[in-house]
């Protein structure tokens, strides 16, 4: 989602970011409905600064239930090379269904099938050893996606054309990766959130393992990390974490002595949820499927009854918020309430979520305020970008920008987009509407207030000034004739809204919103639909390129549901996800 060029309208650089290799087994890839979480998993990696190589097993019980129909059919001394084409099957419709699963929620994904990155492994058809892979085949998909998903439990052969790698072999396909394309760590996503010295199941006292040499995680892991993948790490030196879906807390495996802590075990806090319209929803949806974690109030609605369950809803902003929630999610829209609802939550000393830009530009000294006075935090990832992470970014370089440029409704640009083919203003507001990307009421984006809104709020997090939306100059869509999209695309160029920062000499800040004509060979012109991208340069001159779908359910629910994870990595002392290098550890 971001990358460093050096210029604009040069192809984003892999080696501008770190590189990490996320392993998902069937311990937490058991069905359909877990594909989520696991988009959450990678999505927290990818905002935080990383690349993600993603490798993936079957579903729970698939590589199972083909094997027993490959012995079914061709008999109990069915070749094994033929048995392997039937076992690889599991691996390449999941890795296909988690790159689906990535872009719904506005990641840039793809995924390689052995053959497209030269994956290669010898021995014998069931139980074979990787042995080659082409590293460029998959940085050069690496530089231009997010993430990168393979399959972990399949590879190509020379003599019997596709293997499989033997139970666990997930584990040593993810050690592999992450030994090729030089990754800074790889962390196995399992069912537990570490290596323990006992049986947690069985003693709920029992201490994990912060972290273990190579030979001991061999013995205390008991085959929850596979042993060629452990021999293969000690051979190449490679970093393992062994972590949870979601959690901070993991085992990391290196060259340096065991020790243990005593596990943080999980909380289930409250979180009171403000709205339930297209990206409430799909909040609504996330929060639910992690039971364990969170318990979700009755969800303030204007028409409780309109619901299918309408004891899951209210009308009355009071029992919303009754109890104290730990954790408040803001996306009624509006400014008023939203004020007055966050205000009195940060008051508390609760954690507050919103994705309601114009609340957080207008609001944004009493709000902060408000935090700070009890501890409380307000964080809106969300406001901003949807599913592209350009706040994290400006964080990332600790106040180090000049400018920012970007296409920052996907609204608008989505519009936009379909003006350039011909369509009316009416037909595309309309089909806008349809599928989710503009509100009922489309001003605030058609006549660049939503942009203006996030505008301000860049304003604030790359150079700490204020400068309230009122005072940015806008242009709206409305003052477009109808034939212009079609004539910029005439003369090879694209119209596209972008807002624009930058700071002057005398540390003042201009900034517009503006109807251009960029050439289609320009970054922000290759924006697409919803799509939102931003240019942001630092002080060395280095452009960081960041994107994302900017607009629609799953891209800004997505965002919302990574704040509250961290929002409840916070409330419960946890370190925050991207851990530290191996070479801090090591040092």
């Amino acid at each position: 989602m971001s990358s460093v060029v050096e210029e604009k309208g040069e192809a984003p650089g892999a080696a501008a970011k770190r590189l990490c290799v996320l392993k998902f087994g069937s311990s937490v890839l058991g069905r359909e409905e877990d594909y989520p979480k696991v988009v959450e998993e990678i999505y927290r990696h990818v905002r935080d600064g990383e690349k993600v190589v993603a490798v993936v097993s079957a579903l729970a019980g698939e590589t199972d239930r083909l094997l027993d129909q490959a012995r079914r059919v061709g008999g109990e001394i069915a070749p094994a090379a033929l048995v392997a084409r039937v076992a690889r099957v599991g691996e390449l419709h999941s890795a296909a269904l988690l790159a689906l699963a990535l872009s719904k929620a506005g990641l840039r994904a793809t995924t390689l099938d052995p053959h497209e990155m030269g994956l290669v492994a010898e021995g014998s058809p069931l139980d074979s050893n990787l042995v080659g892979l082409d590293a460029e085949a998959v940085l050069s998909q690496v530089d231009v996606n997010d993430v990168v998903v393979v399959p972990g439990f399949i590879a190509d052969h020379a003599d019997h054309g596709v293997v499989t790698l033997g139970r666990g072999g997930t584990d040593l396909s993810a050690v592999f990766f992450a030994d090729r394309l030089d990754a800074h760590r790889v962390r196995l996503i399992k069912d537990v959130d570490g290596v323990y010295e006992e049986d947690p199941a069985k003693n709920p006292n029992a201490l994990r393992y912060s972290y273990l040499n190579y030979a001991e995680a061999e013995h205390a892991s008991s085959g929850l990390i596979q042993a060629k993948a452990i021999h293969a790490a000690d051979e190449w030196d490679v970093l393992i974490e062994v972590a949870a879906l979601g959690s901070a807390e993991a085992t990391t495996v290196a060259r340096f002595p065991a020790m243990k802590a005593k596990p943080l075990r999980p909380e289930r806090l409250k979180v009171a949820l403000l709205g339930c319209g297209s990206v409430g929803a799909g909040v609504l949806e996330l929060l639910q499927g992690q039971p364990d974690l969170f318990e979700v109030g009755p969800v303030l609605v204007r028409n409780p009854s309109a619901h299918a369950e309408p004891t899951l809803f209210t009308d009355s902003l009071e029992e919303a918020l009754a109890g104290d929630p730990d954790i408040l999610v803001e996306l009624v829209g509006g400014v008023d309430l939203a004020r007055d609802a966050m205000h009195h939550a940060l008051l508390q000393g609760a954690q507050v979520v919103t994705a309601n830009k114009a609340a957080v530009a207008k609001h944004w000294d009493s709000l902060h305020a408000a935090a700070a006075r009890n501890g409380g935090q307000l964080r809106f990832s969300g406001a901003v970008g949807g599913g592209a992470p350009v706040l994290e970014t400006l964080k990332q370089l600790e106040g180090q920008v000049v400018s920012v440029e970007g296409v920052m409704n996907g609204t608008c640009n989505y519009l936009l987009s379909r003006l350039a083919e011909g369509w009316s203003f009416e037909q595309a507001l309309a089909k806008a509407q349809e599928l989710g990307f503009a509100e009922a009421d489309p001003t605030a984006d058609v006549d660049g207030h939503d942009a203006a809104d996030k505008l301000s709020i860049l304003v604030r997090e790359a150079f700490g000034v204020a400068l309230l939306p009122k005072w940015i100059e806008k242009h709206s869509l409305r003052d477009l004739v109808p034939e212009a999209a079609a004539e910029a695309l005439e003369l090879g160029e694209v119209l596209k809204q972008v807002g624009s920062c930058r700071l002057r000499p005398d540390g003042s800040v201009e900034a517009e919103v503006r109807i251009v004509s960029l050439p289609r060979e320009h970054p922000l012109a290759q924006t697409h639909d919803e799509e939102n991208r931003f240019l942001v340069t630092d002080v060395d001159g280095k452009v960081h390129d960041v994107f994302g779908k900017g607009a629609g359910r799953w891209p800004t629910a997505t965002a919302v549901l990574a704040d509250v994870m961290d929002a409840q990595r916070a409330l419960l002392g946890r370190e925050p996800l991207v851990g530290q290098s191996a070479e801090k550890l090591r040092a």
